[in-house]
């Protein structure tokens, strides 16, 4: 397994993480938020992300909008409704999948 791997099953959740925390962006602007707070660690593709952000589109979590700057189109995403009441769960699920991973990967050291 790579890195690569691990950041698709974790994609979902730093979109909407940005999403919630950002309110509105665009695919750019997310690929170099991610680069900035992972510290150049999580480089995103566009073959990733936008893949990832029409499933959220289909799956009712984010709406686009579509806006012109200058002779460029710009599509920025942002939460819905329903993307913001099932963030929360989202995490949820995530934090306890990952604290399962823990126990398995590193069990604490016996006594």
């Amino acid at each position: 397994m790579n890195s690569t791997e691990l950041l698709k099953g974790t994609l979902t959740s730093i979109i909407l993480r940005l999403l919630a925390d950002h309110g509105k962006m665009y695919g750019y602007e997310i690929t170099q938020k991610v680069k900035e707070l992972s510290g150049n660690k999580i480089l995103l593709k566009e073959g990733s992300l936008y893949p990832a952000l029409h499933k959220l589109l289909v799956d009712g979590l984010l709406e686009v909008e579509t806006v012109y700057v200058g002779k460029r189109v710009r599509k920025y995403y942002f939460l819905t409704g329903q993307g913001h009441a099932q963030k929360a769960a989202h995490f949820d699920e995530l934090q306890a999948f990952l604290a399962t991973i823990q126990q398995i990967v590193f069990p604490p050291l016996k006594a």
